[in-house]
């Protein structure tokens, strides 16, 4: 890799050395930036050409070198002489302006090394293109050697250097005396242009209308750069001394048949023997054989052929040359034409425009893009002449790449996209419209294109705004969807609120109709629909319009109206409509035929709607029943999955530890529901909830205090209030203490813990005046039911009840004790056994804790599942059922629909009551 850049960078130094030797020191240099050395031509090849630019306009120029090395074998005197032709050469060319003859942009100037002068932009000499390679750089370019000329280019270029001679003979009388391959030069545009005047022959006697020419006698001893070209010098110059015009006609036929065989001249010519192969040459042409010219074409061969004769007399001049029928070719012909476009007024050169369009699939793009391109473009100063020069430059543009549009049409369009006046611009443009978008690059489109068609869109002329209107669509999926929602769309609606012309009007409604697909079905429900209200008129034709949008936004399958829209602003706006008085009947059931679908499709989806949704109610009604049945038949949870269960239903994981020590996260897999979002009102509701909670959490428990018995006189005992006091005390001895009641197999508390609610539950305090408050959980089931509807009870605030027991007891504030039955043992009689209040209980079971005797009155059996681990009811005196949760049917509202079946604890207390009234009846008889 090194080498490689080491040997392209002596490359590159090497060719920057020869072309800084090639020109130092040479005045040229003070004015052109001299480039690459791209080709070579003048006499004997020995001009080096190389392209360049002016530096204080940066035109291109070519600038022709003459290296004074190649000529160090000669003489001194020699290089004298070589110096002066070549000299001679540059100063008569830069002296003569034509056309037809190579424009000199800078004289020649002198230096040490070299000679140098500027022309127009030239591409290669004749000679390098027919292959002839000497002092053209190396390797050779590879436009040069693979360039191949077209007929067209051929013919009109033979017909130039016709014209060129024309200018010559008759203007100027001089003879050229050296016209060769060599000295015919293509411009950059490739017009074939004639230099080389170095044996050139002015008329003796120019006024004359005979003019006269003396020519020099062939001197074979002088360098060859001293000496024209013998394989194209007409015999009597070199056999007779004798030249005028018809010289240069010889010439002009030996020119034709290199053109036509691949640059070979007619005769190859033995330079050192000259006089002898010219003899020889003359006799040949004297009997010229037909193969000769055969490759030749055949409405030219003639002439050819009497250019080559040896009689003078017979050659046809110049200007007759120009007319034969060969150059009458529509596409030499109209390169003629545009090469005297500057002679032609505005009315011919615009009939001559109208005609171009008919040719221009004629003649080869290369033609095309370097000859026809440039003198159109040149026309773009001249407004008058835009609208009929613009036509024809697109159409080039349609043939270009669209690399070469970018490079060679775009710069010269783009002045012109801001031209408005004369209105055929515009309209012009909008024409090609797609094919500016699609070879334009995005940035030049946005930059030039666009705000050429918004201003259109808002032109004054009525023609501007129709024609832009109609042919938007055309090219609307090349327009970028920002510019389309943010630039177009406003203007079109703008243009169709405020013209005047109902012509407008109406395009702008049709026009939004047809580019609706490459809109968003959101941006035409917000923007486009509502601007249909907007627009003031009420004639048939707008009314139809407004009506086509709004079918084809509902009948487009990635568009579409909601039946929301419908429903509230479509179908009131197109009925409305509907009934104006304007419309015909066919356009009034236009109308109605798109009301009824919108209707129908309306009815549809709404009643799929509700349909869905009924469906949907019946089988989360038939889940609820599901669900109650169920929890009716099912086993009472355990401890574990009750607090599972609170932790679903209210969304939460509890931060205490669950049952058995273990942490309820880690308690279960089961996944919990989504919590549900709670309004404002409600999270102030249980903000308020907690506080109070957490209030009563904060209270001292209410501890029992010994009260001293007040010293009264001893009293005859009264046994019934005595009876009915212990027997109260009894009963009320359940909540003193920490109780155990045997719950499928395990043990649960009796008294609720007052600490930390789980699932963030409120608690409520209830205090029975004889131990603690006991806490019972609040807000929702609670206790591990789990509703029905999961949200049903879930929000109810927080409830205080502290229930009296004052008319229960008198003895509210005595501590509670072991209650000591001995003294009614003395009542029975002695008819029955006498068994103690204390022998009643039944006895523990080995090894057992002893329960309360209270509590056994309440039996084993086992709650249901529409209430775990309730409140068993408590068997008093005066009192019905019992207080809490499953008094309030918020709580458990299964309540509501069936009566709770009497729990087997009932049944304990009422066997247990009946025991003690049997013994009351026989005390009391």
């Amino acid at each position: 890799m090194e080498s490689m850049l080491n040997k392209l960078k002596s490359t590159v130094t090497k060719v920057t050395a020869d072309v800084t030797s090639a020109v130092m020191g040479n005045p040229v240099t003070r004015e052109f930036e001299v480039g690459r050395h791209i080709a070579s031509g003048g006499p004997g090849m020995s001009w080096r050409i190389y392209n360049g630019t002016k530096k204080s306009t940066k035109q291109e120029v070519a600038v022709f070198v003459f290296d004074k090395k190649i000529i160090d074998r000669y003489q001194k005197f020699e290089k004298d002489q070589i110096i002066d032709s070549l000299k001679k050469g540059v100063q008569q060319l830069t002296r003569l302006r034509h056309p037809r003859l190579l424009t000199v942009q800078h004289p020649l100037e002198e230096s040490r090394d070299c000679l140098a002068f500027c022309t127009e932009p030239v591409f290669a000499s004749l000679a390098n293109v027919f292959g002839q390679w000497d002092n053209v750089p190396s390797p050779v370019p590879t436009d040069i050697k693979e360039y191949k000329l077209y007929d067209v280019e051929t013919k009109y270029g033979l017909m130039q250097v016709s014209e060129g001679l024309s200018f010559l003979h008759s203007g100027v009388k001089m003879v050229h005396g050296n016209l060769c391959s060599e000295n015919i030069i293509l411009n950059k545009s490739g017009a074939w242009k004639i230099m080389g005047f170095d044996f050139s022959i002015s008329s003796s006697n120019p006024s004359d209308a005979e003019p006269k020419y003396v020519c020099k006698e062939w001197d074979p001893n002088l360098p060859p750069l001293c000496l024209p070209n013998p394989e194209y010098v007409a015999p009597e110059y070199i056999l007779s001394v004798s030249c005028d015009a018809a010289s240069d006609m010889y010439s002009l036929g030996v020119l034709i048949h290199a053109v036509f065989n691949e640059g070979k001249p007619v005769f190859q010519v033995n330079k050192q023997d000259i006089f002898k192969s010219f003899s020889r040459q003359l006799d040949q042409l004297s009997h010229l054989s037909p193969g000769l010219l055969s490759q030749i074409p055949e409405e030219v061969r003639e002439h050819v052929k009497m250019l080559l004769s040896v009689t003078s007399n017979v050659r046809p001049d110049a200007d007759q040359m120009t007319k034969i029928p060969f150059f009458d070719d529509v596409g030499a012909m109209t390169l003629q034409y545009f090469d005297s476009l500057f002679q032609r007024d505005n009315l011919q050169k615009s009939q001559f425009y109208k005609g171009l369009p008919k040719v221009l699939p004629k003649l080869p793009k290369r033609v095309i893009v370097y000859r026809i391109l440039p003198a159109l473009t040149s026309e773009f100063v001249n407004p008058d002449m835009v609208p009929f020069v613009l036509p024809n430059v697109l159409l080039i543009a349609e043939e270009c790449t669209k690399e070469e549009y970018i490079r060679l049409v775009l710069p010269d369009l783009t002045p012109v996209f801001k031209q408005q006046e004369p209105v055929q611009i515009l309209l012009i443009f909008l024409q090609k419209m797609d094919l500016l978008l699609t070879k334009t690059p995005p940035e030049d489109i946005k930059n030039s294109v666009l705000p050429m068609v918004y201003r259109a869109v808002e032109a004054p002329s009525i023609q501007i705004q129709e024609l832009c209107l109609n042919i938007i669509p055309t090219f609307a999926n090349l327009i970028e969807y920002p510019s389309m929602k943010n630039a177009l769309i406003p203007r079109i609606k703008s243009a169709c609120l405020q013209t005047s012309s109902l012509a407008v009007r109406v395009n702008s409604l049709v026009c939004l109709g047809k580019i609706l697909e490459y809109l968003d079905k959101w941006f035409v429900i917000d923007e486009i629909l509502p601007f249909l209200q907007q627009i003031p008129s009420k004639e048939p034709a707008v009314l139809m319009g407004i009506l086509g949008i709004y079918k084809c936004t509902f009948t487009h399958k990635k568009l579409g109206i909601p039946k929301e829209h419908l429903a509230g602003k479509s179908l009131p706006h197109l009925v409305s409509l509907s009934i104006d008085n304007n419309l015909n009947l066919n356009q009034f059931n236009s109308f109605m035929a798109v009301i009824k679908e919108m209707l129908n499709r309306m009815e549809a989806e709404h009643k799929t709607k509700l349909e869905q949704l009924h469906i949907m109610q019946e089988q989360q009604r038939s889940l609820n029943l599901n669900q109650m049945n169920q929890s009716e038949t099912k086993n009472t949870p355990s401890p574990a999955t009750q607090v599972r269960d609170i932790d679903e239903i209210f969304g939460g994981s509890s931060g205490s530890a669950g049952v058995n020590g273990k942490e309820n996260g880690s308690a279960s897999t089961v996944s919990q529901p989504s919590r549900v979002s709670l309004t404002l009102e409600e999270k102030q509701r249980l903000a308020k909830e907690q506080e109070q909670a957490a209030k009563l959490r904060s209270q001292q428990p209410l501890a029992p205090q010994s009260v001293k018995a007040a010293t009264t006189p001893p009293q005859a005992k009264d046994l019934t209030s005595s009876l009915l006091n212990n027997m109260t005390s009894l009963n009320l001895s359940l909540n003193s203490g920490t109780r155990t009641m045997p719950i499928q197999g395990s043990t649960i508390s009796s008294t609720f813990p007052a600490g930390p609610t789980m699932g963030g539950m409120g608690t409520v305090g209830v205090s029975n005046g004889f131990n603690s408050p006991m806490g019972f959980q609040t807000g929702g089931m609670g206790m591990g039911m789990r509703p029905a509807a999961p949200s049903l009870y879930g929000g109810m605030a927080t409830t205080s009840s502290t229930p009296n027991f004052s008319a229960l007891t008198q003895n509210q504030n005595q501590p509670s004790k072991s209650a000591d039955m001995s003294a009614l043992d003395s009542l029975f009689t002695s008819s029955k056994p006498k068994v103690s209040m204390n022998q009643m209980a039944p006895k523990p079971a080995p090894g057992a804790t002893a329960p309360s005797p209270w509590l056994s009155q309440f039996g084993t059996g086992q709650p249901t599942q529409t209430a775990p681990m309730q409140v068993t009811p408590m068997g008093m005196t005066g009192v019905q059922g019992g207080f809490g949760m499953q008094a309030n049917p918020f709580f458990n509202p299964q309540n509501f629909s069936q009566p709770v079946a009497p729990s087997t604890m009932n049944a304990g207390v009422g066997k247990q009551s009946a025991s003690v009234n049997n013994d009351l009846k026989d005390l009391f008889g």
